[in-house]
Formats: C-alpha cells, structure tokens, sequence
C-alpha cells in the first residue's frame, strides 16, 4: 500500500509537471513479471532545466529532496534520491542519458493502469535491455532473475528483433540468447 501511495504521488506530479518519465527497476518487473519485492522505486525522467525548481518545490511538499544532489545528477545525468515523507520509500529518480537508447526507451514507454491510475513504465523489451546491461556490469543473479520472470510471462509478445539489435549494440547478445533458450527450450 506505501508502495503504491508513493509511486501514483510522484507520478502525477510529473504528470502534472508534464516531465516525461517511465517506471522501470523492481516495480517495472512487478508488471511484466511475476511479484517480487523491490525496497525502492526508480524511474527514468526526462528533467529539463526550466522545470528544476517546480519538481524540487513539489517532492519537498511530500518529503526530502536534496536540491545539490538534483542540479549534479542533472549535470552529470545520474541520479538522485526523493524520500517520501509519509512511506519513508525512497524514489531513485534517473536522469535520462542523451543516447539513441535512451530516446527509445522514453518513446516506447507504456501506460498501464496500475493501482487505479495511468502510469507510464519502461516496455518489457528495454527493461529487458537495461536488466542485461545492469548483469554485465554487476553479474547480479537478480538480473537475470527478473528477465526470466518477465520472459516467461510474456514470451510470446515480445518484439526479439528489437531486443537483438539492442542487445548486439551493448555487447549482451550473448546473455540474451541464453535467457532466450531458458524460456523456449
């Protein structure tokens, strides 16, 4: 229920803000995939500079935010924490990169109704994509164990050209034809 309170909250401030975003991570797997638990919420936002100080002015009326540790992950397009005042959850926001990549996940995010709002959230196929970056560079279990939940579920309506030309440009064809054959045997 906090998670739930917490994720429609941010989501309409950026909605109402009209901050491209898209909810990938724990939460994005949820929805694609089987449940899991997931400590935090993380979501990509497209942050322009002219709207810094209403997203500030708006998350510090729901909890903290350090506005430093905004301005350097909008230099540096990294990330920085929201903490909600009355869940105590943590919001990872991600500055959206400026790679063809990155503007395809943007585009291709999909509103689903969750939770009784519209919320936008990364498509399987670039959270796929990401979990198979996040793998390489960490060789967390949990990557791999979140593509087979969602792989699982939802095989069959999966757009595999998409995921090969990505995962071929980030050096992770490798891993995603072994996922592939861990579904479809």
């Amino acid at each position: 229920m906090e998670l739930e309170n917490t994720l429609k909250k941010v989501a309409k401030i950026l909605i109402k803000l009209r901050i491209p975003y898209l909810v990938t991570g724990g939460v994005a797997v949820v929805v694609w995939g089987r449940p899991r638990y997931t400590a935090d919420i993380d979501i990509v936002i497209e942050l322009k500079k002219d709207k810094i100080e209403k997203l500030i002015a708006a998350l510090i009326k729901e909890g903290y935010v350090d506005k430093e540790a905004v301005s350097e992950a909008l230099k540096y397009r990294s990330e920085f924490n929201f903490i909600d005042r009355e869940s105590s959850l943590k919001v990872d926001f991600w500055i959206l990169r400026d790679s063809e990549f990155d503007r395809s996940r943007l585009k291709r995010a999909v509103l689903r109704k969750i939770f009784g709002t519209k919320i936008y959230f990364s498509s399987p196929e670039d959270l796929i994509l990401r979990k198979l970056l996040w793998f390489n560079d960490s060789k967390s279990s949990r990557q791999l164990e979140d593509i087979h939940s969602i792989m699982a579920i939802i095989k069959d309506k999966l757009d595999y050209d998409y995921l090969r030309k990505w995962a071929k440009q980030h050096h992770t064809l490798g891993f995603l034809e072994k996922m592939i054959s861990l579904v479809n045997p």
